[in-house]
């Protein structure tokens, strides 16, 4: 027997080592472009804070168009790619069609937009150049979805990290050798344009380009509708202050709430996405029928560790929101600075409406959802019309944070009366740990360094929790 030789793999261990290897390569791509992205926003940040403001209102009107324009058709195709492999093309066709016209739709609305609110010169038009990159951001998903499905995510993360790569090469070089915004804007359809054609070649086009039935159109609209207004009213309530802020504080306003709202929301964003989405939401979905006791359990589980790191990152980011926004973004941001003192609320309000939010979907509640967030989209248009043309900063700030405190007292409200997934025990323990956290480390200022009364809070925060959520209150097992 050859001493090299080795016994072949269970099929079981070649499924995991495929699995994981998939993820890494997606992940690697993520993460590549996030720290390029990161790193050209904060190089622009600190060239022009002007421009900054600019580019963030231009990209929250792209993400409108990509979110509208994928309509939540990428969920349902990853089901008829994996049930009809010998109509493959068709569905392609059919969904690349759909797209395209929600796009048009989408793209001719933000035209009129731009004009209605009489923005000047260079704004309008790297707006526009750049809204129609992130739009064609929606085509290239039907792409790499069909590439996931075939087990391809191996060539994705490569297209996406070579796109990353010459797309965000070419915005520093353009900002290093002071081009004009508008050659600027020109790194996002860079970008998009080489995802679209290597996610094209791919898949392959022949057979791709034909006309679909007006059926199957109808039918995969009606079917993802409830999801598509769900995604999009989301991104709306986001995202209307920065249209308001605009039409008030300019483009120097934007920059000063983007620079703060741009780690705030990335943090919680972080947790709905990669815990709440991928880990929870799953099982979830899986035990609400079967075993609706043990959703409650977890569901509790997860508001217990959510909201203690939660409230552990918003003590950080308060106390040292005067070092992190100057190190990252520069000297010119000091409105910045106390905006993010106020807008850290946020990450606790995001985090328990983000966990009621999929408990809803698990309980097939998704009308009611709508419901909120049409409710929400409405008194957050209100607000921004009421509270920032007097004082727009801080008419912006207390807008969202009253958007997304009302909606996480109705979602969290009604989840907390069907299921209790936090008693009145917890509510207590985050109450007083909180205040003796925030006692400490002010009474901490008086002998201490700040450094080392932040720490020291920190750690009290987190002592406290662990024992009273891993020690005394303990969570039982299901009986």
């Amino acid at each position: 027997m050859n001493p090299r030789e080795e016994s072949p793999a269970t099929p079981a261990a070649t499924r995991s080592h495929r699995i994981f290897a998939k993820l890494a390569s997606l992940l690697s791509a993520r993460w590549f472009m996030e720290i390029l992205q990161a790193l050209f926003f904060i190089y622009l940040a600190r060239r022009s804070t002007s421009t900054f403001g600019e580019f963030m209102l231009a990209i929250n009107l792209g993400t409108i168009i990509r979110l509208i324009a994928e309509f939540g058709l990428n969920v349902p195709l990853v089901g008829l790619l994996s049930q009809k492999d010998g109509y493959s093309k068709e569905v392609l066709t059919q969904m690349l069609v759909l797209k395209a016209g929600l796009l048009t739709l989408a793209y001719v609305g933000v035209v009129g937009f731009v004009n209605w609110q009489h923005y000047h010169s260079p704004l309008y038009e790297f707006a526009l150049i750049i809204s129609l990159g992130f739009g064609l951001e929606a085509l290239c998903t039907t792409f790499f979805t069909a590439l996931e499905v075939r087990g391809h995510q191996l060539q994705e993360g490569k297209i996406r990290a070579l796109a990353a790569l010459f797309g965000y090469s070419y915005g520093f070089a353009a900002i290093f050798w002071g081009a004009p915004p508008l050659a600027i804007a020109l790194y996002k359809p860079i970008e998009t344009v080489i995802n679209l054609a290597g996610g094209a070649l791919s898949v392959g086009v022949k057979g791709l380009w034909r006309w679909p039935s007006l059926s199957g159109l109808g039918t995969t609209l009606r079917r993802v509708l409830i999801f598509a207004v769900l995604e999009v009213t989301a991104i709306l309530f986001n995202k209307a202050n920065i249209f308001f802020l605009q039409g008030y504080a300019g483009s120097v306003g934007v920059a000063q709430y983007s620079a703060t709202w741009q780690i705030v929301d990335g943090c919680s964003t972080i947790a709905a996405n990669l815990v709440l989405q991928s880990i929870m939401f799953p099982l979830f979905v899986k035990f609400w029928d079967v075993d609706r006791q043990e959703v409650a359990l977890l569901a509790r589980a997860s508001a217990r560790w959510l909201l203690g790191a939660g409230l552990i990152l918003m003590l950080i980011l308060w106390a040292e929101s005067d070092r992190i926004i100057p190190l990252v973004f520069g000297p010119h941001f000091s409105d910045a600075v106390w905006l993010q003192r106020y807008l850290v609320i946020t990450i606790f309000f995001s985090l328990l409406h983000n966990l009621a939010g999929f408990l809803l979907i698990s309980m097939r509640l998704e009308r009611l959802l709508v419901m909120v967030y049409l409710g929400a989209l409405a008194v957050n248009l209100l607000l921004c019309a009421l509270l920032i043309p007097p004082n727009p900063l801080w008419g912006a700030a207390l807008a969202i944070i009253l958007t997304k405190g009302g909606m996480a007292l109705v979602t969290f409200g009604f989840i907390q009366k069907r299921l209790k997934v936090f008693p009145v025990q917890d509510m207590v323990v985050v109450a007083l740990t909180s205040l003796a956290a925030f006692s400490l480390y002010w009474v901490s200022l008086l002998f201490l360094r700040r450094g080392f009364a932040l720490l020291l809070g920190v750690a009290a925060l987190f002592g406290l929790l662990r024992y009273f959520w891993a020690i005394r209150f303990r969570l039982r097992e299901k009986t």
